[in-house]
């Protein structure tokens, strides 16, 4: 009898080692419901072991891919699963070969940036040093308008980079002498472009 799973075992072999060491990949064989093949485990199991947890995960194999879907690992870490429905000649499911990353290393990291990057329990700038920095204003305002719209500086559309010009014009920040000479490479503009968006803003006030 021709071994259908068989040829999947170095696809599973592939992928465990690009992702390595974040990811185990399993090809369970549904006429045995036995675990066919396992690349880079993370967990206790081995080839020959019962699929019946794996299984219970999936409600439908309908589906040629089933996921992302969550797990907990054996002792408790946290996988990003998915799982693609493998097909013999008839169209009959014979397999599944399932993909678990192990995401927990992430979720710290990304608990770790959002702690270096929280604001709310820093001090206040220093008054004396910021009350007349119009440049830092300039930089916060720009920075924030970035965030708000979702763009960056580099592909930021017409309307957008007058939109801004119009916000930073509201806030008085033109009046200040140089602001132009400052605001102008900041925004990717000549001098002359700046003006003529600000003078375009002016005129629709």
């Amino acid at each position: 009898m021709y071994d259908f799973l068989a040829a999947f075992v170095p696809v599973a072999d592939a992928i465990a080692t690009v992702l390595r060491p974040h990811a185990e990949v399993v090809i369970h064989d549904l006429g045995t419901g036995t675990i066919r093949h396992i690349a880079n485990r993370l967990s206790p199991r081995h080839p020959g072991d019962g699929s019946l947890t794996e299984l219970d995960d999936i409600e439908s194999l309908d589906e040629a891919v089933i996921g992302p879907y969550s797990k907990t690992n054996w002792d408790g870490r946290r996988l990003k699963s998915i799982t693609a429905v493998l097909r013999d000649g008839r169209r009959r499911a014979v397999g599944l070969l399932c993909i678990n990353v192990d995401v927990s290393m992430f979720e710290s990291m990304q608990a770790m940036a959002k702690d270096f990057l929280r604001f709310g329990e820093t001090e206040a700038k220093p008054s004396a040093l910021f009350r007349n920095d119009w440049r830092e204003e300039v930089n916060d305002l720009v920075g924030q308008f970035l965030t708000d719209h979702g763009t960056t500086l580099a592909v930021m559309a017409i309307e957008q980079r007058e939109a801004l010009v119009r916000l930073l014009e509201s806030r008085g920040l033109f009046d200040v002498r140089n602001a132009a000479s400052y605001v102008a490479p900041l925004l990717g503009l000549s001098r002359a472009t700046l003006y003529k968006t600000l003078k375009a803003v002016r005129e629709t006030v």
